[in-house]
């Protein structure tokens, strides 16, 4: 027996029912895709920027290092200057001082009262360090051992004096082979040791 033909009618719902299962798994597909696309994409955009802060951390952090490293330059570039520019004054300090020294001393000598300090200065110095009299004391012209009592009385006052001339200010006493130097010549002859005085002097100063 014959089966009869399906008419057009239904042929017609048969293929909007199939195209629309083709159209919905389609759309399903489609929004798989889609939304595994949009996820790989966001994972993506993510990624991008944390990179992006990270090396724009990096970037800042190799700025202010940079900036560190040229300010500490510029500090020790500057610290170095201040140093030379101090040493330059100290040494024109010191070679100033050490030009009006010899005047600044005879003066001190030329004056009856710093004068009698120098010789009470020279004379305990030698008292500490030299065995008992009678001494040599060789002296500046314009000076007179009258002038100092302490010599006179003296347990050991047989002291032998002579001026000489090549003494500018000051004196020195000699016993045996020792001799403790207080003339202007000899209080300058270490020159390192009176610039280092000096110095400490300057440094002293407020």
């Amino acid at each position: 027996m014959n089966l009869p033909s399906p008419g057009p009618a239904l042929i017609d719902r048969q293929m909007h029912a199939l195209f629309d299962l083709v159209e919905a798994d389609r759309q399903r597909q489609c929004a798989q895709i889609l939304g595994e696309a949009n996820g790989r994409a966001a994972a993506l955009r993510a990624q991008a920027r944390a990179g992006a802060r990270v090396r724009l951390v990096q970037a800042f952090e190799e700025q202010r290092l940079r900036r560190r490293e040229r300010i500490g330059a510029a500090e020790a570039r500057l610290a170095t200057q201040r140093r030379l520019h101090d040493q330059q004054r100290v040494a024109a300090l010191l070679r100033q001082a050490w030009q009006q020294l010899p005047g600044e001393l005879q003066d001190l000598w030329h004056e009856p009262a710093t004068r009698a300090a120098w010789v009470t200065m020279v004379l305990t110095s030698a008292r500490q360090r030299l065995p008992n009299g009678p001494w040599r004391i060789v002296h500046a012209p314009d000076w007179h051992p009258q002038e100092h009592e302490d010599l006179d009385s003296d347990p050991a006052a047989a002291h032998r004096f002579e001026a000489d001339p090549a003494i500018t200010a000051g004196l020195k006493v000699m016993a045996d082979c020792n001799v403790v130097d207080g003339t202007l010549e000899g209080l300058l002859a270490d020159r390192a040791d009176v610039e280092a005085r000096l110095l400490r002097k300057l440094e002293a100063r407020p």
